[in-house]
């Protein structure tokens, strides 16, 4: 509707600036040819207003769709319109590229699917097509853990026991919820990905789902196992996303405090993409436990840093930090003690609702009574009582959904 309106209202205006040219050329053909410039097109209609009035009202009368249109987008969009306004489409159908070496043939719910965007990040295989906060088609293949090293793996329909969860959705123009369809059993399914340094995994994949899905996808598969980014050599600061952000503070307080021995704990909940950001960082250092108000700030030529930083780098005397060290058996053992805490268990809407904090910037997929999914990070609840996912979109920033109480059919909590 927003887009008719929009649409409409420019097709009204260029109707009367065509219709204002053509009387010119009317007039006389001196008229007509300067009428192609905007001050003699002016001068044009205070001289010959009788003539031109007819053409300046229907042009004038685009201007009402155009600006309801564009009130409305404000309001329900304001995402796109700032886009718009701002250009950044110019020029968008050249970026096509994708950082990583993705070369698949095949089709989703039979259309055809190029993904461009791909990780393996909490157990979870994603390739997705479209930046939008959801994707116009997405796979995603649960895996359970999250694999060290290779990975191979193989499943026949025929096979017995339990598989990793393959879903599929899709994004109409029409809708404003993505449909999903999730296959637990009868597909066939061959992985084989080799590590990539610093952060990758490469090679081959094969998927066929029963044919009522229209799905096979083939091919050479790279994929990103964690939201970092390098940049000759070294993690890209300026990268909006939690992993960078957690690289960012654990080498600032490994440098404050001149020693290695930082676990950092979960980040609070925040927004991106941002210029600024204050944070109440937990940390265990040296075996302590300290809670540290922290403000970060984003520049351009510099990324991410934390602000009034003046510590010298660490001494050589180990490996650099990087953002998935190998752990400590402390680590590993406090990494164990939470996860044998699996907030899955139990887990019901009501109780999202009655203790929102205890779920909040987890990973989880709620059902609405239409039929729709929406997937993303639980973001805390609104005013109004109403359940907020918020979605990474990478580069791209971020961008959230809010759902009534009364649209959710359930929710489903994805991580522990």
């Amino acid at each position: 509707m927003v887009a008719l309106l929009i649409l409409g209202g420019l097709l009204l205006i260029v109707t009367g600036l065509v219709w204002l040219v053509m009387l010119a050329f009317g007039t006389s053909l001196l008229w007509g040819f300067g009428s192609l410039l905007p001050p003699v097109t002016l001068a044009y209609v205070l001289c010959h207003w009788r003539t031109a009035r007819k053409a300046v009202a229907l042009g004038a009368m685009g201007f009402i769709p155009l600006v309801v249109g564009l009130t409305m987008m404000a309001a329900q969009q304001p995402e796109r319109l700032q886009s718009i306004l701002s250009l950044r489409w110019v020029g968008a159908g050249e970026k096509v590229a994708s950082e990583l070496d993705i070369r698949l043939n095949g089709e989703l719910n039979g259309q055809r699917f190029v993904p461009l965007e791909a990780e393996l990040v909490g157990g979870i295989l994603s390739l997705r097509e479209g930046q939008d906060f959801y994707a116009r088609r997405e796979l995603s293949i649960r895996l359970g853990r999250q694999p060290e090293g290779a990975l191979r793996l193989d499943v026949l329909p025929q096979d017995a026991g339990p598989h990793p969860e393959v879903e599929i959705s899709w994004l109409l123009p029409e809708q404003e919820l993505p449909e999903a369809r999730r296959i637990p059993r009868g597909y066939t399914l061959h992985l084989d990905l080799q590590p990539v340094a610093p952060n990758r995994l490469a090679g081959d994949f094969h998927l066929v789902l029963p044919p009522k899905f229209a799905t096979t996808l083939s091919g050479h598969l790279e994929v990103f196992t964690d939201r970092l980014r390098y940049r000759d050599g070294q993690v890209d600061t300026a990268y909006d996303s939690r992993d960078t952000l957690a690289y960012v503070v654990r080498d600032y307080l490994q440098r404050r405090f001149a020693t290695r021995d930082v676990e950092l704990a979960q980040l609070p909940a925040f927004s991106l993409p941002a210029r600024e950001l204050e944070l109440e960082v937990e940390a265990r250092i040296d075996g302590q436990l300290q809670r540290l108000p922290l403000q970060l700030s984003k520049n351009e030529g510099r990324g991410w840093r934390v602000q009034r930083d003046s510590f010298p780098p660490l001494a050589a005397s180990g490996a650099a930090p990087v953002a998935q060290s190998e752990a400590s058996p402390e680590t590993a053992a406090a990494a164990e003690a939470a996860r044998s805490v699996d907030r899955r268990e139990r887990f019901s809407l009501q109780r999202l609702l009655s203790n929102p904090n205890h779920y909040q910037d987890l990973a989880m997929r709620v059902f609405t009574v239409r039929g729709s999914t929406a997937e993303g990070r639980f973001a805390g609840l609104d005013r109004d009582g109403r359940v907020l996912i918020r979605r990474n979109l990478g580069g791209a920033g971020a961008a959230s959904f809010s759902l009534a109480v009364d649209e959710i059919a359930w929710v489903e909590l994805l991580e522990p």
